[in-house]
């Protein structure tokens, strides 16, 4: 018989939170979900406010907890720390929100567990890599990175958030892990989230031309949350990953234009791909992690592919 643990999961009303929660849940613990909704979604939660054994706190973590709520997760066993903006629109929106929640929100987090025993996961991102010159991503790989650049509010924002995990560690010995989340996607992506599988899907369904930005031979790797679920899962459990930095994500490298061919495929769309010129600054050529750590280390392998994935998340945006 499975023993309850205590969750408690920042940014918990999001995309990969919520999905994280159900999961948490549904292995009978006890989650403590913190989001202030500044991107997330009470619609992704809502099937749980009669669980007895969830609880949602409507807070920013850029705020200390007080007494109170301290008091109410007291013996915490683990902490999922992935509140932040993910999209480039969220993100350059929100860029001082985003700088705050990955530098300030990091720093509550730790603190509150300082004295705790509780395992510390931090959701860092591919975007610590910036445009890589090193292909696929190890994570012994520093990165490219311009630090004053648009994208800089959330690749730095995160490069901190790692640096600052791996000092607790190393001073304080708590039970950190970090996590460098690439590409992922499925139902509860934002229909307006900017990222190209939603903006694809969104464009086909309405027969519209899906627009690609540049030559279209840019890559990306994406890995549906299922998988990515259970990789940040193993982690947390995994035997002696204190310290450890993991990437996780899909193999399946694709270019831009193959995927947008694909869901117009599989949307049965009469949509037709036109190219603009202007990109996003720094927009990475090429992404695609090296796994080869967390498959030794935690046993995770990605078994959703690119295409099954496509058509749960295209049935999920047709029913909107």
């Amino acid at each position: 018989m499975k023993i309850a643990k205590k969750y408690l999961i920042t940014g918990g009303a999001g995309f990969i939170g919520s999905h994280l929660c159900d999961k948490m849940l549904e292995d009978g613990n006890e989650v403590y979900c913190i989001d202030n909704l500044i991107t997330g979604s009470k619609k992704n939660i809502s099937h749980h406010f009669t669980n007895p054994r969830f609880h949602f706190i409507d807070h920013d973590v850029i705020k200390p907890l007080n007494d109170q709520l301290i008091r109410q997760i007291k013996g915490l066993d683990y902490v999922f720390h992935l509140a932040s903006p993910a999209s480039p629109p969220q993100y350059l929106k929100l860029s001082i929100e985003t700088l705050l929640v990955n530098s300030i929100g990091t720093y509550n987090l730790l603190e509150l567990i300082k004295e705790s025993r509780a395992i510390f996961i931090l959701a860092s991102t591919s975007e610590v890599y910036g445009n890589p010159i090193v292909h696929p991503q190890k994570e012994n790989y520093f990165g490219n990175v311009n630090p004053v650049g648009r994208r800089a509010c959330y690749d730095e924002g995160k490069r901190f958030s790692e640096s600052l995990t791996m000092e607790f560690y190393r001073k304080y010995h708590l039970k950190t892990r970090i996590v460098r989340i690439f590409n992922t996607f499925g139902p509860r992506m934002q229909v307006t989230d900017g990222r190209v599988i939603s903006n694809f899907i969104t464009q086909a369904l309405s027969n519209k031309d899906l627009t690609v930005y540049g030559s279209g031979s840019q890559t990306r790797s994406f890995c549906y949350i299922t998988d990515m679920v259970e990789g940040l899962i193993k982690v947390s459990r995994g035997m002696n990953l204190d310290g450890e930095v993991i990437n996780l994500g899909n193999r399946d490298e694709k270019s831009i234009n193959q995927i947008a061919g694909l869901i117009i495929k599989l949307s049965r769309s009469n949509s037709e791909v036109v190219k603009v010129s202007a990109r996003i600054e720094d927009d990475p050529d090429r992404r695609q992690p090296d796994i080869t750590k967390a498959v030794k280390l935690t046993g995770w392998q990605p078994k959703v592919t690119l295409e099954k994935g496509l058509i749960k998340t295209i049935e999920y945006f047709r029913s909107l």
